[in-house]
């Protein structure tokens, strides 16, 4: 395939690479595509014909990562595909272009013109110095836009969302809507629906740990345990007083796993518990009649299998600690 650079300037010894490459195209794109791109930069201004076997030889790249690199590069823009081979594109032309597209990029000084969006103006303000050193690029203004009306997060969320990700250093466009998601699934609009959120989350991760020692875990609870978790706590309303209880009292059970350890806090859920004192008066009278039960049966000889089966809990509280 042949490389050939889409402008006119003069050969020079270095390559050149647009302010805007950093700002637009670099956080999203893996590193051995950039290895790549980088290299067909450099081939284009020489006019190479360039196979992509030899590109996999002098990256030191398998065939199969620079097939999908040039996928990639194509599908955003960033190069065209013709007969002969590929052209690199000007990216700060695709930029300009972005820029004056009617209805869909807007700049800074275009929002700062109407005046209902001064306040989300400052705010997308406050993002560009913030996290981006005032040199924010023309397509996050529209992106940004866009969020506003999808989400319905006001201006405190928004900086929030972006401090969020920058914080753990993901500060682009997938990941951004990953977390934004997961924030309106959460019914996340206002700053006091994120400090609810936020206090229910560390509210959650207290309770991860205090149960994971409880359990002897040395390993990170899964998503899964995490589930069941968040399951007794917010959707029963158990304190981690309850949740002991059956924690405390399944240590005769070989490897207690959390599938019957939510057996046992739902059918406490099922019948109403509030408490601990409900939870082991239950418990007691539970205990106390299966005591009953075994008296009478040594002194009739005589099995009461109705007796026994008493809301069906002996298969459940079989090997609990009563």
């Amino acid at each position: 395939m042949k490389l050939e650079k889409n402008d006119l300037q003069e050969l020079f010894s270095y390559t050149e690479l647009p302010d805007v490459f950093f700002t637009e195209y670099i956080n999203n794109a893996p590193g051995d595509y950039i290895k790549v791109y980088l290299y067909m930069i450099f081939l284009s201004k020489h006019g190479k014909d360039v196979k992509i076997t030899d590109l996999s030889k002098m990256l030191s790249l398998d065939f199969k990562i620079i097939q999908d690199a040039i996928k990639y590069w194509e599908d955003n823009g960033v190069i065209t595909k013709k007969n002969t081979g590929y052209i690199i594109n000007n990216l700060q032309e695709i930029e300009l272009h972005k820029l004056y597209k009617p209805k869909v990029a807007l700049s800074a000084d275009a929002i700062k013109e109407s005046a209902q969006n001064q306040y989300r103006a400052r705010a997308i303000e406050n993002i560009n110095n913030q996290f981006f050193q005032g040199l924010m690029s023309s397509s996050w203004y529209s992106d940004i836009e866009l969020w506003f009306k999808k989400y319905g997060f006001d201006e405190e969320v928004m900086v929030a969302l972006f401090r969020y990700c920058f914080n753990h250093s993901a500060l682009h466009r997938n990941y951004i809507q990953t977390v934004a998601d997961a924030w309106k699934q959460n019914n996340i609009k206002t700053f006091n629906d994120l400090d609810t959120y936020y206090q229910k989350q560390e509210k959650l991760s207290v309770l991860y740990k205090s149960i994971g020692k409880k359990l002897g875990y040395t390993r990170p609870l899964t998503q899964y345990e995490q589930a069941y978790i968040e399951k007794w706590s917010m959707d029963y309303g158990f304190s981690f007083e309850m949740i002991e209880v059956a924690l405390k009292r399944t240590t005769s059970k070989a490897n207690p796993n959390f599938d019957y350890l939510d057996k046992l806090i739902s059918d406490w859920h099922d019948r109403g518990f509030k408490n601990v004192a409900e939870i082991e008066s239950f418990l007691a009278s539970y205990k106390q009649k299966k005591k009953d039960v075994k008296e009478l049966e040594k002194k009739t000889g005589y099995q009461n299998y109705n007796q026994r089966s008493y809301d069906n809990l002996d298969s459940l509280y079989a090997n609990f600690n009563l």
